[in-house]
């Protein structure tokens, strides 16, 4: 399970893996004021490396939209 591939979206690292026959990716906090991604690199297992990608741009924005606080 390795790769030479990193991709950057919104301050993290993202990291496609091949995992038996399907793709996940890794998700890393490029500086120390992220909040750590609480996602196994397993969560996501997609046919797909494109897949795989999307899904994880889709989980940071996610989680970020969740971190913003609510405007009354």
């Amino acid at each position: 399970m390795t790769s030479t591939e990193t991709y950057r979206y919104r301050g993290y690292d993202i990291v496609p893996m091949r995992q038996w026959s399907s793709w996940c990716t890794g998700i890393y906090a490029t500086r120390p004021d992220l909040p750590l991604l609480p996602r196994s690199t397993l969560a996501t297992l997609a046919p797909k490396k494109e897949d795989a990608l999307a899904e994880a741009k889709h989980c940071i924005d996610r989680f970020l939209s969740r971190l913003k606080p609510a405007r009354h």
